[in-house]
């Protein structure tokens, strides 16, 4: 039986979503031995529906994660991603949606030979307390490069854990403001 979701004041994540020992508990894919989970949660003050349709369709997703440089939808079911990587290089792979609830959650995962082997699913559930939306982002991946390859990545704060914590904060502020703040000068 899985383990009950858990909070702390210290993450913004479910503790079980990111070590949980058998993530396909929470239907987000088959991990390997080396695969790594990450899980995050954000609050968002906007109607679910509102949220999941404007996540849903992929080509909105490169104006909050910073790293995809591109997401071409093929079909209904499948979409190709561009995404950068530590040192100006980039990875692809197609994705397909395993498992879709309309207003609910976007279940994927990478097909064929990807560069980035990865799963994951988005959720989108009514605040218990009514005061919007919690979002949870889960995903598994392959770390390109083993452990050394995660530690380039997380030196480039291009390792996934850092960056699902920052585009769901970057989600948060773009449909709660219409923009994403940043410190950079234009």
């Amino acid at each position: 039986m899985a383990e009950p979701l858990t909070r702390t004041l210290f993450d913004d994540a479910p503790l079980s979503a990111a070590r949980h020992p058998d993530p396909c508990a929470y239907g987000v894919g088959h991990p390997a031995k080396d695969d790594v989970v990450v899980g995050r949660t954000v609050t968002v003050n906007r109607p679910r529906l509102e949220l999941y349709a404007f996540w849903r369709d992929f080509r909105n997703l490169s104006a909050f994660m910073e790293n995809i440089s591109n997401v071409a939808v093929i079909d209904e079911r499948r979409s190709h991603w561009i995404v950068t990587a530590p040192g100006g290089k980039t990875v692809e792979w197609d994705a397909v949606i395993e498992e879709e609830r309309p207003g609910e959650l976007i279940a994927w995962s990478s097909a064929g030979s990807a560069d980035l082997r990865n799963a994951g699913r988005v959720e989108f559930r009514d605040h218990p307390a009514g005061r919007g939306t919690e979002v949870t982002a889960t995903i598994i991946y392959d770390p390109p490069g083993g452990a050394l390859g995660s530690l380039v990545a997380k030196l480039f704060q291009k390792e996934p854990k850092i960056q699902t914590r920052q585009d769901l904060r970057r989600f948060k502020q773009l449909m709660e403001t219409g923009e994403v703040a940043t410190a950079c000068a234009r």
